[in-house]
């Protein structure tokens, strides 16, 4: 519509996309001009129609209508935005935020007031000093062949890759990390972290107990917000700040004067905060400074010595956060006091259109341009990228000439046509497209009372499993009922409260319906954050979690069955003898088996069930799960892969974002070390 409208900004287009490389590809015969290209690119997306996306959705086309011309009337006040939703819960969930974005770079609203902005323009890293180089190792075990594309690493396939004897974990460190609630297949992630054959010694850095902290070696608690220090930074508009977190009782023992060596004298718990943690572990491995450890963690203010936490935030403060140390000085502060007494620093505002950030003199110094106008400065296979973005790119050279930031991709430009997914063997999604989802409506046939389970619904008041501890806010969420249509569960034979059993491919669960017109009919629901569990009464988070029993009835299966419920206990809380409700909710996760989308990696969510009613012998809350059929389900799902390295040799394209990038040199198959 927008496009065969021309409700569209074609200037923007013609600056910004790489409009040309579109026809290079896909018309190399018609005339190389943006007019040409504008009519190539309605007829290549004709077949988008609103019959088309009204018999896909299910949706009124009426609706649908409607809806495009809001975002027709919107122009460049186009504010859009995907937070997980159908780009999480589908097969090629991918294409659905890559065809959002390109609603807004067709109306232009892209860093534009109202519009919608990258969200790393709006956010500040403040790094620490001496920061170590790039490394040389690639990591199969979060990075594997079958996924070079993959947005994260691909922790959610980690015990069924060491089920695959593709290497074991010496040591392993769960930080903030549930994986045997959170992710799906919890069971596998069980077997995994109980066998020293797979994992040698787990460490779980943890806030809150955990179901994961229960097969652990070690649990160290490393504190909330208020127990430790920390940097962070979110975005919130179009601005850009950095916040400082403090442990407010280490503040109170300093203002009052009492003595105390680090956090785990000042928290509750002998929480000791993350920053003292690894300083301290650093100089123990690496004790004389022979491994080259020792060294990051040395104070730049008293050499040979271990850094403390007031002089690595002392340091970064005086050097990384620009315009800090000014403000500071006009109040007659340091820049640490200043962080100190307000907690928070505006660093710039009115952040728009960064794309056209005119570049430093410093940027452009040895940069050339490139055949496609990319400004590069030299490197060879020891450089190492930056976070996102390739090494040595700066920004671009554009038609008028000047030279600007532009966009963090090869070509610096907003790739309609990614040669990059070409590269790596899907020349078919080159361009935003869409996908079917593998819960599809044809594909759920409700005769066989199959249904599309939504398992990643949230409630406003609870937080995956970091709100176990949060008295008032389980006092306010603490029932866990699964939606059902009320025509579907007529259909049924059910009725509110009534126990139903859902199978999964891999297992079942057990759990409770509500029957309510608030849901799509064919479609059936069950919240996060509930479904919280312990295996033994001191264990921690008793606010919402129920006792369970875990036996295997069979070789590979796994049972998951309550045995007390969420009942009032003794602590030096007497709120805790006042809890007045009893539900720890279904730990639906469990049933889950791993569905690793074949491009981006991500776990596809959305599950197809079947819901019928409870067996006799079923109990509220039963999970029931044959790790066997989960690694078949895993295989199947790792089958619609094509695996890289990419024509030329690359595991993984260098501009796509990964926290502690290695050098170049790793990137390639060829030269690279494997652990």
């Amino acid at each position: 519509h927008l496009i065969s409208t021309r409700a569209i900004d074609g200037e923007y287009l013609r600056r910004w996309v790489n409009w040309d490389v579109y026809l290079d590809r896909l018309h190399p015969s018609v005339e190389r001009s943006f007019d040409v290209f504008l009519e190539c690119l309605e007829e290549d997306y004709s077949r988008y129609t609103f019959s088309f996306a009204a018999a896909e959705s299910l949706v009124p086309i009426e609706k649908i209508i409607e809806l495009a011309e809001i975002v027709a009337e919107a122009g460049s006040a186009l504010s859009a935005h995907v937070w997980r939703s159908a780009a999480a819960g589908n097969l090629g969930g991918w294409q659905v935020a890559r065809c959002l974005f390109f609603l807004n770079v067709l109306t232009g609203s892209v860093g534009t007031k109202g519009g919608t902005s990258p969200n790393g323009w709006d956010k500040f890293i403040a790094h620490g000093f001496d920061v170590p180089a790039g490394h040389d190792r690639w990591n199969g075990l979060l990075w594997p062949s079958e996924y070079p594309l993959s947005t994260n690493e691909m922790s959610i396939l980690l015990p069924h890759l060491l089920g695959q004897d593709r290497g074991r974990l010496a040591v392993y460190f769960s930080r903030v990390y549930n994986p045997i609630w959170t992710n799906p297949d919890g069971f596998s992630w069980m077997e995994s972290l109980t066998d020293p054959e797979q994992v040698g010694c787990h460490v779980a850095l943890t806030p809150t107990w955990s179901e994961t902290a229960t097969f652990a070696d070690y649990v160290l608690p490393m504190g909330h917000a208020t127990e430790r220090h920390d940097t962070h930074s979110y975005e919130t508009h179009a601005g850009r700040w950095l916040g400082f977190r403090q442990p407010v009782l280490r503040v109170a023992f300093e203002k009052l004067g009492r003595e105390f060596a680090d956090t785990r004298d000042t928290n509750p718990g002998e929480v000791w905060e993350e920053n003292e943690f690894w300083f301290e572990l650093s100089w123990r491995i690496d004790p004389d400074g022979s491994l080259g450890i020792r060294r990051y963690f040395e104070s730049p203010y008293r050499p040979g010595e271990r850094v403390s936490v007031d002089e690595y935030y002392r340091w970064v403060f005086e050097n990384r956060v620009p315009g800090l140390p000014e403000k500071a000085a006009a109040e007659g502060l340091t820049p640490l006091a200043y962080m100190r007494k307000y907690g928070v620093v505006e660093i710039a505002k009115d952040l728009y259109r960064q794309d056209e950030r005119m570049l430093t003199e410093a940027e452009l110094d040895g940069a050339e341009a490139d055949g496609t106008g990319v400004l590069r400065k030299p490197t060879d296979d020891d450089s190492t990228p930056p976070l996102v973005g390739e090494a040595g790119a700066v920004g671009v050279r554009l038609d008028d000439g000047s030279t600007v930031a532009g966009w963090l991709t090869p070509s610096r430009k907003l790739e309609l046509y990614s040669d990059t997914m070409v590269e790596f063997g899907w020349p078919e999604h080159a361009t935003p497209g869409y996908i079917r989802s593998h819960v599809a409506h044809d594909e759920v046939n409700q005769a066989l009372d199959e249904m599309v389970l939504v398992p990643t619904f949230r409630l406003p008041t609870l937080i995956h499993t970091r709100s176990g501890n949060a008295k008032y806010l389980n006092e306010i969420s603490n029932t866990h009922p699964l939606w059902m249509n009320a025509d579907d569960a007529r259909d049924k034979g059910l009725s509110t409260g009534d126990l139903v059993r859902v199978r999964t491919e891999i297992g079942f669960f057990v759990a409770r319906i509500w029957a309510t017109q608030a849901i799509r009919p064919g479609v059936t629901a069950l919240s996060h954050h509930m479904g919280r569990w312990r295996l033994h009464d001191n264990d921690g988070s008793r606010w919402v979690t129920g006792r369970v029993d875990i036996t295997q009835p069979a070789d590979g299966v796994w049972r998951l069955r309550y045995a007390e419920p969420v009942q009032p206990f003794d602590s030096t809380d007497p709120d805790s003898a006042r809890i007045a409700w009893d539900d720890p909710g279904v730990h639906q996760n469990l049933a889950f088996p791993v569905q690793p989308d074949p491009w981006s990696g991500m776990h596809c969510w959305l599950q197809k069930v079947t819901v019928t009613h409870a067996h006799p012998e079923d109990r509220y809350g039963d999970v029931e799960v044959d790790t066997t059929k989960s690694r078949e389900v895993v295989q199947r799902w790792m089958g619609l892969t094509r695996p890289g390295p990419s024509a030329s040799g690359w595991r993984r394209p260098e501009f796509l974002m990964r926290p502690v990038k290695p050098r170049r040199r790793a990137f390639r198959a060829a030269d690279v070390q494997r652990d």
